[in-house]
């Protein structure tokens, strides 16, 4: 028996599973950290009574420090979210359980699923290295190479990368940080700033989308000239819930590109950018693939 967490902007899934499967799951509203976090531990308390877990995996927004060298390991960092700045993520789920865990982002746990039993495991060869983006509430990156999720300094940061902008295209952005990085330009409340209504009611026809795709393609071209990954996967609410994008998206960055990256054309780009093969599962089968790490 395994236990996971998926932290994320909006709400909290807390899990358990044998091997992959779930075999139990909990929805928790994402509210302030010491209700949200409180709510979802005592959901890992009562199930550990009931039947002790070999690991916990947590997968939660960032950004987090995951050096487990320093003394806030496990810690939120400066967020735009209200309140979370400095909550002690690992601290609060651990409390009182008795197991290996391990703690990393939500995209780069997605990232991990991904690679292990996802996209990364399909075809005759499967990826060396995956890239994995979240659009939503924000926008967040995860990288896995050789198995392993990226980790230096802190861990990637690639929804604050500073695009390219499209010709014309004067939105001003709505990231407090940094105004029109890529989250601020692409995410959840940037499309409802941009196109003025709620994202729900934003038409697939609006002319606005091209400046989106066009956002979207640099990003990418930036994952794919910096890190060589061989698959970039597009997930979230916008990614996975936009079916008309990912066209626009794969259309653009063959433009952005023009012929320089000689693993990127017309006849593998389509496998290259995709939307996640484990779909919205992704985000908790992180949580499952970081339990297993621990495990390991």
């Amino acid at each position: 028996m395994l236990a996971g967490v998926e932290l994320g902007g909006t709400k909290v899934f807390v899990l358990r599973a044998r091997g992959r499967t779930i075999v139990d799951r909990v929805s928790i509203p994402t509210r302030g950290p010491d209700e949200t976090l409180g709510e979802a531990a005592s959901t890992l308390k009562r199930w550990y009574a009931e039947e002790p877990f070999a690991a916990l995996g947590i997968a939660s927004f960032g950004p987090l420090r995951l050096d487990t060298a320093a003394s806030d390991f496990g810690v939120m960092l400066p967020t735009p979210k209200p309140g979370w700045s400095g909550a002690d993520i690992a601290g609060a789920l651990t409390d009182g359980l008795d197991c290996p865990f391990a703690v990393d982002t939500d995209v780069n746990g997605a990232a991990l699923a991904e690679w292990r039993w996802g996209a990364g495991a399909q075809g005759e060869r499967p990826s060396d290295s995956l890239c994995y983006i979240t659009i939503g509430t924000g926008v967040g990156g995860g990288l896995v190479v050789n198995g392993r999720p990226l980790h230096g300094a802190m861990h990637p940061e690639i929804g604050h990368i500073m695009v390219r902008r499209a010709p014309g295209d004067s939105f001003a952005g709505t990231c407090p940080f940094h105004g029109d990085c890529i989250e601020g330009l692409v995410s959840g409340p940037a499309l409802a700033a941009r196109f003025g209504m709620p994202g729900n009611r934003i038409a697939d026809d609006a002319p606005g989308w091209d400046n989106v795709a066009s956002d979207i393609a640099q990003l990418v071209a930036s994952v794919l000239l910096t890190t060589a990954a061989r698959q970039v996967l597009i997930g979230g609410g916008i990614g996975m819930g936009r079916p008309h994008l990912i066209p626009m998206v794969r259309a653009k960055l063959l433009g952005v590109l023009d012929g320089y990256l000689p693993f990127v054309d017309e006849a593998s780009v389509e496998r290259i950018v995709r939307t996640p093969a484990l779909g919205d599962q992704a985000g908790p089968l992180g949580a499952v693939a970081l339990a297993l790490d621990a495990l390991a």
